[in-house]
């Protein structure tokens, strides 16, 4: 190498050092002169370009909000699996203020070129994921089958929610969504946090509010006014869009909690990193519990089951109201939906 580099040196030398021969040969002064021009007008071409190019404005950041140490009760009478009545005591820790937009998402894969799941072919097939349609259900009618409110579309994923020819435009803020579990996990690593435990994302949701259905208290909607993004009217058919969405809103749509935190309930199902038991609140630790080694699938189709936590825009009281503080939900590792999120949070140094 050093040879090579040295004759590459040398020879440059030569050249520059010959005396200019020929009627067209140039003096170095003219030399000089005619590369100096030739640099002022590739400036002056390289700045009108600049100008003409319209910067992206860095996404948001995303705040962080204080949770407290402390002891609460973990509970919700209503669900056999959130049940028995136990107390827990968690470490203070630092939880994102919202659900992770798509704009913060879209950060994550522009530094990374980091590809979702849902982005990636399946067992032979296309990439696809599942996109809320309840159109094939007759209306009018009880219809309990989820088989017929999700569609399995191809081209679905966290840039394309509703699948191909939709896309991000106005939903800057709007929490990403058809993210799995290990998607959530690895923008958390790269973020430098992780996903909440089951108990860090009920103390932060309850906001300090012991033995309150909701985050805010007791009433679903007091003085008529709706605090979460969830479905009004007969699931799966007709959402009356009482709360002014008929899908995902934007972050920051509705009042916080009463540590700072938003939309702990409803809008997106967010991932907590622990494995799913139906009976794990019988043998839960009380201090800072991490969640059982192994999952137990309630369905019995022996699937690994991750923690989801908060309900999403699809619950409703007469279907699904798991958007309650101590509600427990549970999804598929593998598979993000189209009203699947998640939030982050951060250990106390």
């Amino acid at each position: 190498m050093k040879r090579s580099s040295t004759k590459f040196k040398n020879s440059r030398s030569l050249v520059l050092s010959a005396p200019p021969q020929g009627p067209l040969a140039i003096s170095s002064g003219w030399r000089r002169l005619l590369v100096g021009l030739l640099c002022l007008g590739a400036t002056i071409v390289a700045a009108f370009a600049l100008l003409s190019v319209t910067a992206e404005p860095p996404s948001e950041s995303m705040k962080e909000v204080w949770v407290p140490a402390g002891e609460f009760t973990m509970v919700d009478d209503e669900f056999d699996d959130a049940k028995p009545l136990h107390k827990v005591y968690v470490d203070g820790f630092w939880m994102d203020e919202t659900e992770v937009t798509n704009e913060q998402f879209a950060e994550f894969v522009r530094q990374t070129e980091y590809v979702t799941l849902a982005e990636k072919p399946f067992a032979g097939g296309p990439p696809a994921a599942g996109v809320f349609d309840g159109s094939k259900c007759p209306r009018g009618e009880a219809c309990r089958d989820c088989r017929n409110w999700w569609d399995y579309r191809a081209g679905a994923c966290w840039q394309h929610p509703e699948g191909p020819g939709s896309d991000l435009r106005g939903r800057e803020k709007h929490p990403v969504v058809h993210i799995a579990w290990e998607d959530a996990t690895a923008y958390a690593h790269w973020a430098g946090k992780r996903l909440p435990t089951e108990a860090e994302w009920e103390r932060a949701a309850r906001g300090g509010l012991e033995g309150k259905l909701y985050y805010w208290g007791d009433e679903l909607c007091p003085d008529g006014k709706w605090m979460a993004n969830i479905w009004q009217g007969a699931f799966p058919t007709d959402n009356r869009a009482d709360d002014g969405f008929t899908g995902t809103a934007p972050v920051k749509s509705f009042s916080p909690n009463a540590y700072g935190l938003y939309d702990m309930a409803g809008n997106v199902w967010e991932w907590c990193a622990d494995w799913y038991r139906p009976d794990y609140y019988t043998i839960s630790p009380k201090n800072d519990p991490q969640g059982p080694e192994s999952s137990l699938d309630p369905d019995g189709r022996d699937e690994p089951k991750r923690v989801q936590r908060g309900g999403s825009f699809l619950c409703s009281d007469k279907y699904c109201n798991r958007y309650r503080a101590g509600a427990r939900g549970q999804g598929e590792p593998k598979t993000g939906l189209s009203h699947t999120g998640f939030r982050c949070v951060r250990s106390a140094p």
